[in-house]
């Protein structure tokens, strides 16, 4: 199976990835693909495209309300399909979705797999799919798609799933800084030291991105000094929000990776 994107990038060599997670269809219906470019050439590694849900239980208040008003500017994911249909033309760094399993499912898997490979989507990441689910039905769909499907890590979770995930894996695993809401800050303490030294020492054979409580340089330095890169989520949904956003995503991006 050839490489995709996703593939090649963590394959590079490349260290110090910085992945910017963002929600379709917010502000407007049609900023989606813009956000993408200027994030590209602003310097980001990689992207995670959110795709809204009318409940996002693991989310914070700011992707919460950027997921409620994509869902009240119509955005779903036919929509997006549609406007992803330009993706590749106008974004070269690879993409990956990100949801609820809810909508995957209304979708179909099979095809929600075989559309995101058409758009040029590398990769998925559905936090409630569980894993033994995901194995046991839809594997092979994403195989067959060469798609990639990212599986989450907190601090809870035990040595024995994280081989497990590790097995299962084919591009990178989503550490999650600490089992807590995406936007809350989290604290450099030494639970969280132990934590990425206990991942670190398990020399796993796929790369680690840490996401949530990724806000600054200091906490992206961190992260990158125990894993491949981060993730930053609400810190930039927050920036979407603010006027001539758009003016601001290379300052933004700038201020992490200078």
């Amino acid at each position: 199976m050839h490489e995709n994107r996703l593939q090649q990038l963590f394959n590079s060599g490349k260290q110090n990835l910085l992945s910017i997670f963002f929600t379709a269809g917010y502000p407007t219906l049609d900023s989606t693909l813009g956000i993408a470019e200027t994030l590209e050439r602003s310097g980001a590694d990689f992207l995670e495209i959110g795709f809204p849900y009318s409940d996002p239980v693991a989310d914070g208040p700011v992707n919460q309300h950027s997921s409620q008003i994509a869902l009240q500017n119509g955005m779903s994911l036919n929509v997006l399909f549609d406007q992803l249909a330009a993706l590749r033309q106008r974004v070269s760094i690879p993409v990956l979705l990100m949801g609820y399993f809810n909508p995957v499912v209304q979708y179909g898997v099979e095809r929600f797999c075989k559309k995101a490979a058409e758009v040029g989507v590398d990769g998925v990441i559905l936090p409630d799919l569980p894993m033994y689910e995901y194995e046991a039905l839809y594997a092979r769909y994403f195989k067959e798609n060469a798609v990639c499907n990212i599986f989450m890590v907190t601090p809870q979770t035990s040595a024995e799933r994280i081989q497990k995930i590790d097995s299962l894996s084919n591009s990178f695993i989503y550490l999650l800084s600490a089992s807590i809401i995406t936007g809350s800050s989290i604290q450099q303490s030494g639970k969280i030291e132990a934590y990425y030294q206990r991942v670190k020492q398990m020399n796993l054979k796929n790369p680690v991105i840490f996401g949530f409580g990724i806000i600054d340089k200091q906490t992206f330095s961190k992260a990158c000094s125990y894993g491949r890169g981060a993730i930053i989520g609400s810190r930039f949904v927050k920036l979407l929000g603010e006027k001539d956003y758009m003016d601001k995503i290379p300052g933004f991006i700038n201020a992490i990776k200078a």
